[in-house]
């Protein structure tokens, strides 16, 4: 079984990098969800090509398969550090934080964060378990699966499978029958398939979602990514990021992006945020995973073009997913907060640990 599962992958790898070398890199129209607000003024909406499939702001082409094949017969210069890298991330089981009324932020592994503001709950890319067959998880949950419930909002930035995971939502969709789910254009059919529930809203790229403004303000925004489920839906859905505000305080959730200019369009338009969450792994060799994953020097980057007060690095740690050690990128950032401007902009968080916002 598992042997045909790995089939499937790379069949299913093979035929996405064929597709984006005949992928059409030129705008036909514009979406957004009529029913939602854009906070943007002079935004058009998101730019999708003449098949219905979106495309990144900047109009950039992803990697295709002539890149993936160089990748696939290079030799990895990393390659004997990784298979000898020991790294694990300390893991703090932290039921109490869930149950406390104190505000904060807990990084649950990889992209999944617990996050409670003004009293709302809320749950990012909840991946609790091993999405795949084929990607071992490294770093265990820090919280009893039966004791994520009274979630108000689940925020799922895209469609790949390390960030939405099928058993993981019908898990919470069970114990969460009252939450709301925010995604991107496309993938509301997909998640209604996994909750069956009729509270999910899609938002293009600057609009914001319907929510009790009075308690808490949630805004859909840009990502350098793209979006694949299956063989032939390569960017039917959208990607993105998220802007959280409540109670004068600002959370930014990254998911999957790579390094570009939305990150100073942020610090232009919402001039600056209290955490941004951001991504750093899955980004070697970075010839190739630079279209759609920042590194921790892109991430850090990012961090300032947005005018963060503190940077938590995710997305590291709990998959092995590129040809990085899977300790690389906490090492890199463990060095860069020796200099003396990033030690309080970076925090390096334990998986369980309760950030203050």
């Amino acid at each position: 079984m598992l042997f045909v599962f790995a089939i499937l992958l790379l069949l299913g790898t093979i035929f996405y990098f064929f597709m984006y070398d005949n992928f059409e890199w030129k705008v036909a129209q514009y979406r957004t969800n009529p029913d939602l607000r854009i906070v943007r003024d002079d935004w058009k909406g998101n730019p999708v090509n003449p098949e219905g499939r979106f495309l990144n702001e900047n109009l950039q082409p992803l990697p295709g398969f002539r890149e993936l094949w160089k990748w696939q017969t290079e030799t990895n210069p990393q390659k004997a550090e990784k298979k000898a890298d020991t790294f694990r991330l300390k893991v703090i089981h932290n039921n109490d934080f869930l149950h406390s009324h104190d505000d904060g932020i807990m990084w649950l592994g990889h992209a999944s964060f617990f996050i409670r503001i003004n009293g709302v709950n809320i749950i990012t890319d909840p991946v609790l378990e091993s999405p795949s067959p084929l990607m071992k998880r490294y770093s265990a949950l820090p919280v009893d699966v039966a004791e994520l419930k009274n979630l108000d909002y689940i925020l799922i930035s895209h469609d790949h499978r390390d960030h939405c995971d099928e058993k993981s939502l019908k898990i919470l969709a069970s114990q969460n029958p009252n939450a709301t789910y925010l995604t991107g254009l496309g993938l509301d059919k997909l998640l209604f398939a996994f909750t069956k529930s009729t509270k999910i809203q899609s938002a293009g790229w600057y609009q914001a979602y319907q929510t009790d403004t009075s308690k808490i303000e949630i805004i859909y925004l840009p990502a350098q990514h793209w979006a694949r489920r299956y063989f032939n839906d390569t960017n039917k859905s959208l990607w993105g990021a998220y802007l959280i505000r409540a109670n004068g305080k600002s959370i930014y959730f990254g998911a999957d992006s790579g390094y570009s200019t939305h990150y100073q369009d942020f610090g232009k338009y919402f001039k600056e945020v209290d955490v941004a969450l951001l991504g750093v792994g899955a980004y070697k060799p970075e010839w190739f995973m630079a279209a759609s994953h920042a590194g921790p020097a892109e991430a850090l980057k990012a961090a300032q073009d947005m005018n963060a007060r503190r940077f938590v690095p995710m997305h590291y740690g709990t998959f092995d997913l590129s040809d990085e050690p899977l300790g690389d990128a906490y090492r890199a950032l463990k060095n860069l907060k020796k200099e003396p401007q990033y030690q309080d902009l970076i925090v390096l968080a334990d998986i369980g640990e309760s950030i203050k916002i």
